[in-house]
């Protein structure tokens, strides 16, 4: 089962070694009444010398905001994440934090706090080297992980208007530690699903060059099960690329089977992001339906797109 983790974790871990080491924090809302939210990441590379954030926010009605900033930092630092516009401040460690921009770029402010609903939440055999998929994935998109799903309060404040975040506002965060490079894994699909206050979904599916491996934990009525197989099917837009809607059955290591369809409401970059020999993460921000029920969140997927700027893995 996936491990319930000490808020010790929301602390900065040791840093070895590798160039790539990256200790990064991430933040996803979104609030429906308002159709507005964001997702952010903070990555401190001490071994590089830097600090850096992505904050993108998506506009009532369509578009996104995004900010960026980098700055020189050789020591790791935990509980005040200040880069450029923005600051992540740990309130309490494994329950709330409180993130901030200044409106000194793209017109954009925000004061928002995370409060947790749920314990923090470890992946299956990160604490152990593991052989295989669990290897490869432990060398390119981190040693160590965690997730936590959670509710938003505060505002956002774009070209003047602000948006108060509803009291059906969720979304989650996560935390990675360990050497990050993003150009390493054939393909991914992660999801983080927020149907209710009680009921959460989060995790991936990575493809290596040893196979997929298949890690996350479904929250549902105060329980916690680990994930034992995430099995995808999606419809996708005319470029054979954007997804457009993906459909989950979800197999859990306590007997349970959930299905769950996500329809696209907006993906980023979706067409734009298309070229040759890269590498595209697309962004899906979807509603999601669950025995009847509706709620919000990510569909994401990571594909390596060949000389044709197709996935060198076929999209299921």
């Amino acid at each position: 089962m996936s491990p319930v983790l000490d808020h010790k974790h929301d602390y900065a871990h040791p840093v070895e070694s590798d160039g790539a080491w990256s200790e990064s924090y991430y933040f996803n809302c979104y609030d429906p009444k308002g159709d507005c939210g964001f997702f952010t990441r903070i990555g401190v590379r001490p071994n590089d010398g830097t600090i850096d954030v992505g904050l993108s926010v998506w506009k009532p009605g369509g578009g996104l905001t995004r900010v960026g900033h980098v700055r020189p930092q050789t020591e790791m630092i935990d509980a005040d994440l200040e880069v450029g516009p923005v600051r992540y401040r740990m309130l309490e460690p494994g329950r709330r934090w409180l993130l901030t921009a200044d409106g000194s770029a793209q017109n954009l402010a925000m004061e928002v706090t995370f409060e947790a609903l749920t314990p923090l939440i470890g992946a299956d055999g990160q604490d152990s080297a593991g052989e295989g998929a669990s290897a490869q994935t432990r060398s390119i998109v981190g040693k160590g992980h965690l997730e936590q799903a959670g509710r938003w309060s505060g505002w956002i404040e774009m070209d003047g208007t602000r948006v108060e975040l509803g009291p059906d506002t969720m979304g989650n965060r996560d935390k990675s530690w360990g050497p990050r490079r993003w150009g390493g894994p054939r393909m991914w699909r992660w999801f983080s699903i927020n149907i209710d206050p009680g009921t959460h979904f989060g995790g991936i599916r990575i493809g290596t060059d040893a196979g997929d491996l298949h890690r996350g934990w479904v929250w549902r009525d105060g329980a916690l099960a680990s994930v034992e197989r995430w099995d995808v099917s999606s419809q996708l837009e005319d470029d054979g690329v954007t997804h457009a809607v993906t459909r989950l059955v979800v197999t859990d290591k306590a007997g349970g089977t959930h299905r769950l369809e996500g329809r696209m409401l907006r993906v980023e970059p979706g067409p734009a992001g298309l070229r040759p020999n890269t590498t595209i993460v697309n962004e899906g921000l979807a509603a999601w339906t669950y025995e009847g029920r509706q709620g919000y969140g990510i569909s994401e997927y990571l594909h390596q797109l060949d000389d044709q700027a197709k996935p060198v893995v076929g999209i299921e």
